[in-house]
């Protein structure tokens, strides 16, 4: 029984926890660098409580889920301005870029250097500015990770830049901030929080600590998922938010599997949103492992504990819980692939891609090429 855990210094939940987050800030400097989704509307309320006790703000807004052109251009327009701390408050979209301009901004070289797959992936020569994570969604649970996911366009892929020092100095889920999310978000978000506390369950890599996270925040987050789709109530983005923090804590220390090696991949291809891709594909990807040949009895105990977390949360019995899911997920609404173009994509580049991906190492089966590609083409044209 063996295993470490990556984790921020400092973590704090709960509702009214982000007053904390600007007098923290103060401590680590007078010179805040603030990475800010335009929707984060409580980033002007700390705009403003940061500028009272002093300190110089300097706002760069995300553009969507942040590529190397965005990184690169944010990165000539702020490392003249001096930044000590760099606060990130937005989706995981944003959290990822604010994460990048901390890991980069005292980088000597380009960052290619340090990107997986697509560059050399060497680590930082120097440590990263501090870093405070501000979630306003539930789903990536990127305030507890240690990478920046990076779109790469001539590439066609998103990949990772990461580092431990990359964790942030201080996390601080507020779950208040989620409330009145759009249904839409909420929809596509909760199911990425959903897949990143299964995946990493069924996950090769998973450990006892990973597995007493994900036990309480499937059948946590399939609940409130559930109940958001019938109305907003203020418990259920609580659970949704400690899903997502519980995700983000699971992936960084236990991995993720297929579902994400297909959406780095496919992501990077087409610019869909990535809880769209990962919600689509999580019970196609669960059907593979449940009957894949060399399928671990581990993992086939795992997958039935899954069953039963989908019947108890959404009706119906275990043993049709992934019939139930897949209809109760076209019920809410998430939009389907064949809608947006999806037949069109190349089905064997996106499978390559994804076989070599990082989230491809904690998959808890063999896919081979040919059987993922079958099964993306499948997905896609549904």
């Amino acid at each position: 029984m063996q295993f470490s855990l990556t984790a921020p210094a400092k973590l704090e939940f709960g509702r009214g926890k982000a007053a904390l987050v600007a007098p923290a800030a103060v401590k680590m400097g007078q010179r805040v660098l603030l990475v800010r989704g335009r929707s984060a509307v409580w980033a002007d309320t700390l705009h403003a409580d940061l500028t009272v006790a002093g300190c110089t703000v300097t706002v760069v807004y995300g553009q969507g889920e942040p590529d190397l052109p965005l990184v690169l251009d944010l990165l000539g327009q702020v490392r003249g301005q001096g930044a000590d701390v760099v606060i990130g408050v937005g989706g995981g979209s944003v959290l990822d870029l604010a994460k990048a301009l901390a890991a980069l901004v005292p980088a000597p070289a380009d960052p290619m250097r340090y990107l997986e797959v697509v560059g050399e992936g060497k680590p930082l020569e120097a440590a990263p500015l501090p870093f405070i994570a501000v979630p306003t969604t539930a789903g990536t649970g990127a305030e507890v990770t240690k990478n920046a996911v990076i779109g790469i366009p001539e590439h066609s892929r998103k990949v990772s830049l990461r580092d431990d020092r990359m964790m942030a100095r201080l996390a601080v889920v507020d779950p208040a901030l989620t409330d009145g999310c759009p249904r839409g978000v909420t929809l596509a978000s909760g199911l990425d929080a959903v897949v990143q506390v299964i995946e990493p369950y069924l996950s090769c890599k998973a450990t006892v600590l990973t597995d007493a996270l994900c036990r309480d925040a499937i059948p946590r987050g399939l609940s409130a998922l559930n109940r958001l789709m019938q109305g907003e109530d203020a418990q259920s983005r609580d659970d949704m938010a400690l899903c997502s923090l519980y995700g983000g804590l699971a992936l960084a220390n236990a991995g993720l599997g297929a579902v994400h090696g297909v959406a780095g991949i496919l992501g990077g291809v087409t610019g869909w949103p990535h809880g769209l891709i990962c919600g689509r594909f999580l019970v196609p990807v669960l059907r593979d492992h449940a009957t894949a040949p060399d399928l671990p009895l581990d993992t086939e105990n795992r997958l039935q504990e899954v069953r039963q977390w989908i019947a108890d949360a959404m009706g119906g019995s275990p043993d049709l819980a992934f019939e139930t899911l897949e209809n109760w997920i076209e019920d809410a609404g998430l939009p389907r692939f064949s809608t947006m173009g999806g037949s069109q994509t190349d089905e064997i580049f996106i499978a390559n891609g994804a076989a070599v991906s990082s989230s491809m190492k904690g998959n808890p089966v063999v896919v081979p090429a040919d059987r993922l590609a079958k099964l993306v083409k499948t997905v896609l044209c549904a």
